[in-house]
C-alpha cells in the first residue's frame, strides 16, 4: 500500500516526464508517441517505476531501448524541474505498459 507521500511523488514525477516526452520525443525518440500512463515510487523514495505506452511505431521494445539510454538526460531534465519540491530526485526505470494491448486482445476474443 503506498503512502500519500509516494502516491503524491509518483503523480508529480508522472506529470513531469509526460510533459518532458511531449517536448523532447521529436528530438530523442523520433516520430513516435509516448505516454506515461503509470508511475510508481518505493518506500524510500529512491526508484520511481515509470510504465509507457508507446503508439506509432512497429517495435515499441526498441523505443523502450532507446529511453532506457536517454535515461541520465530525462533524470536531468526532471531534477531540473522538481528540484525545489523534491530533495533527491529517484532513479528512473522505465517499462512498456501493455495493458492496452491486453484490453484488445479480451475485446477480440469477445468479439469472436
Amino acid at each position: 500500500m503506498e503512502s500519500t507521500r509516494q502516491q503524491r511523488i509518483a503523480r508529480l514525477i508522472q506529470k513531469e516526464i509526460a510533459d518532458i516526452f511531449l517536448r523532447e520525443s521529436r528530438q530523442l525518440f523520433g516520430h513516435s508517441m509516448i505516454t506515461v500512463t503509470k508511475t510508481y515510487v518505493t518506500r524510500d523514495l529512491a526508484i520511481a517505476r515509470v510504465y509507457l505506452s508507446i503508439y506509432g511505431n512497429q517495435d515499441p521494445s526498441a523505443i523502450i531501448a532507446m529511453v532506457r539510454n536517454h535515461t541520465r538526460e530525462i533524470r536531468t531534465l526532471l531534477a531540473n524541474r522538481v528540484r525545489l519540491q523534491i530533495r533527491v530526485i529517484p532513479a528512473l526505470e522505465f517499462y512498456q505498459d501493455d495493458s492496452l494491448d491486453y484490453i484488445e486482445n479480451i475485446e477480440r476474443l469477445l468479439k469472436e
